[in-house]
């Protein structure tokens, strides 16, 4: 889009006045930017102009809660795992052990060409059904009987992780096939094969009695239709559906239905289903503004279930107080800004979707865990995405934030910066690989990377 310069039409131009040696033009005094209000708005949408401000918006925010959350799962985990294994390191270790194997997979991730990740959704939603059955069938059985957890090769998995972005890329994918086809002109295209992609993957996740999960699967399920267009009414009538069959789960199952009273009244049940609750409340409260220190948490000793996975933000809250808890929001919040500014100004719409839906699942989930622990929302034992433990959870966030980046680099600014850089080391480790590199395929201007070639000879 042009941008019209102020103060004159777009087809004029006016003299610019001299600029006299070592000032401003007219011989006016550079004005400081302290203290300004109009000098700081105007810092803050030249930073918004930058090619890759997305990318290094997902990039910062993200090391930062990856950091944030190595720290916590030591400070928070400390205590139980002397307790099970005799070494206050053993859950940290994994969680080091998961980070390791992810962060590489985000960074060859994020040079990866959208065309790989149009691939890979089909294959993947295969995996994760498959997973999910066996988890049905084979699965261990963990808090109040839910069948969630599969071991495969000594190494325990949470099938319903994976499947999240699996849902994502696929369901983008087979949306923005629909809609290059012109076949978006109906409800029923809109719906089908998504919608009973997406039952059959909640009917599975639901035999292990995973709500948590469910939920964030159908919010990823209402995000597709939202940004691919449904009319009005049928967005509405698919949120009463998912709304429906929430109640129905809670009203099935009498733990679900007891988390939802003690979440109304968790004193009413104060040693049972409000415990938890109760002790994350007062995790917050202990912390006050600055919070007693990393490592100092009096609540991870005995007295709050899973303080290193669901109720972490809790410790966070008591460690370093409301500050902390502040960071960690204001963290997420600039990675769904970043998410969605790229889903706004790309014009492929599977990335367009894609970014949506990635963006939509860790920001979501995030609120969702950040909501149980403050008392707003009934307990629903997800994690906080990039800080809780357990690797199941943490490599296939990383993968999709790897997917995020990739498609920040595709914004139109983005292709043209990176395309006077010419490939990194790793797009020319892609090329020997087949994939060619990120850079020449996402760039639609051939003529710049042929001049770019032709300087090199």
């Amino acid at each position: 889009m042009a941008v019209v310069p102020r103060g004159g039409a777009p087809g004029k131009k006016k003299a610019a006045p001299a600029r006299p040696p070592g000032g401003r033009p007219g011989g006016a005094p550079r004005v400081s930017s302290g203290g300004g209000g109009a000098s700081g708005g105007n810092w803050l949408r030249e930073l918004g102009r930058r090619p890759l401000t997305s990318y290094y918006l997902i990039f910062g925010s993200s090391a930062m809660l990856i950091a944030l959350g190595l720290t916590m799962v030591l400070s928070s985990s400390m205590v139980d795992s002397f307790t099970e294994t005799g070494s206050p390191y053993s859950l940290f270790r994994k969680q080091v052990a998961a980070a390791a194997v992810g962060l590489p997979l985000m960074v060859l991730a994020s040079h990866m060409p959208m065309r790989v990740f149009r691939a890979l959704g089909y294959p993947a939603m295969l995996v994760s059904v498959a997973l999910l059955v066996l988890t049905v069938f084979k699965g261990e059985e963990y808090n109040s009987g839910a069948m969630r957890w599969l071991e495969i090769g000594g190494v325990t998995v949470q099938a319903s992780e994976p499947a999240k972005l699996a849902f994502a890329l696929w369901g983008a994918g087979v949306l923005a096939r629909k809609d290059e086809l012109k076949e978006l002109k109906e409800w029923r295209q809109l719906l089908f094969p998504l919608m009973p992609g997406c039952a059959v993957l909640v009917l599975l996740v639901l035999l292990g009695t995973d709500l948590g999960t469910t939920m964030v699967l159908l919010t990823i399920f209402l995000a597709l239709l939202w940004v691919v267009g449904a009319p009005g009414k049928l967005f509405v009538g698919m949120m009463g559906l998912v709304g429906t069959l929430v109640a129905i789960m809670v009203a099935v199952e009498p733990f679900r239905m007891a988390r939802v009273t003690s979440f109304l009244n968790p004193e009413s049940d104060p040693s049972g289903s409000g415990f938890q609750l109760i002790h994350g409340l007062y995790a917050l409260g202990t912390g006050g503004l600055f919070g007693v220190g990393i490592g100092g948490s009096r609540e991870k000793w005995g007295f709050l279930p899973h303080p290193e996975s669901d109720f972490i933000f809790a410790i966070i809250g008591e460690e370093l107080g409301l500050v902390g808890t502040l960071v960690v929001v204001g963290l997420f919040g600039v990675l769904g800004y970043a998410g969605l500014r790229v889903a706004s100004r790309v014009d492929d719409p599977f990335v367009r979707l894609a970014a949506t839906s990635l963006t939509a699942w860790i920001v979501l989930q995030a609120m969702v865990n950040i909501g149980t622990v403050i008392g707003v929302l009934p307990v629903t034992g997800i994690p906080l995405p990039l800080v809780s433990a357990g690797g199941s959870s943490l490599i296939p966030t990383l993968l999709g934030l790897g997917a995020l980046l990739a498609m920040a680099k595709t914004e139109p600014d983005a292709r043209r910066a990176l395309a006077a850089r010419g490939p990194g080391r790793v797009e020319r480790a892609l090329s020997w690989l087949g994939l060619g590199t990120a850079i020449e395929r996402r760039d639609g201007d051939h003529g710049q990377v042929q001049a770019r070639r032709n300087r090199r000879r």
